[in-house]
């Protein structure tokens, strides 16, 4: 059954604010404090702790990017649902934000936060899905 609505139009964020340098190879730390509204350095940062086995400090960080990302989603148009996709680069840091909150939230014990940020990076790209979570 197709939506008689119609789907929202994707939501295409603008340039990160940190992911020039980012991408040079700066310490990912001091594009933060550079750029505090860097949602892909926030996600980053989110990542490694994870990696390094750091959940609550993962968790955190994760928790900053997705509010820092809902707040920009929100200023360029999204409605609080509809695609975000994967391939526009811009976006992922808030996809990413999403599936390290996952992680983060299953391995400090909360399954349904877990279950409900798996469930809406999916219904938002199911392509950062099949990319980011296991």
């Amino acid at each position: 059954m197709s939506n008689l609505l119609g789907e929202p139009p994707e939501t295409l964020l603008p340039a990160d604010p940190g992911a020039a340098e980012i991408a040079e190879g700066t310490d990912v730390r001091n594009v933060v404090a550079a750029h505090p509204d860097s949602t892909l350095g926030w996600a980053l940062l989110a990542e490694g702790a994870l990696d390094d086995g750091l959940d609550l400090e993962g968790y955190a960080f994760a928790r900053t990017s997705y509010h820092r990302s809902l707040d920009l989603l929100r200023r360029n148009g999204w409605k609080g649902h509809g695609p975000v996709p994967w391939s526009h680069e811009p976006n992922q840091g808030f996809l990413r934000s999403l599936a390290a909150l996952a992680e983060a939230s299953v391995r400090v014990g909360d399954d349904a936060e877990a279950h409900r940020c798996r469930e809406f990076l999916h219904e938002s790209s199911p392509e950062a899905y099949a990319e980011l979570v296991d």
